[in-house]
């Protein structure tokens, strides 16, 4: 099995294909200072552009795992994700941490099929 990385940043490969799916490291919004929702339709349109990129887009997502701070604001959140993947909800975790650094609410990390 071959493994490619691409987008490259100075700690990591922001995405990596291998078995026919892309994985996509953490990402966290660039402006950090707006609310959960505007930080999630930051980020969420920031993995389409990685996962186009990467020769594949959201209707390939098929798992997510989401950290957020603040567990009192996932309706924001999860507004965000529903209008972004409309009828193709990937399956998903969200688990609560107490800090992600830069004053990020939220960082995602997805999988998706390559194609």
């Amino acid at each position: 099995m071959s493994i490619t990385r691409s987008i490259r940043t100075p700690i990591m490969h922001r995405a990596v294909e291998a078995g026919g799916f892309v994985f996509l490291g953490g990402t966290i919004a660039d402006d950090t200072s707006v609310s959960m929702g505007e930080q999630t339709r930051n980020i969420l349109g920031k993995i389409a552009g990685y996962l186009k990129e990467a020769g594949t887009d959201k209707s390939r997502v098929v798992s997510a795992s989401i950290f957020v701070t603040d567990l009192s604001k996932k309706k924001e959140m999860d507004a965000a994700w529903t209008e972004f993947f409309g009828d193709n909800l990937p399956t998903r975790a969200t688990v609560g941490v107490a800090d992600l650094g830069g004053g990020a609410l939220i960082e995602v990390v997805v999988t998706a099929l390559k194609g």
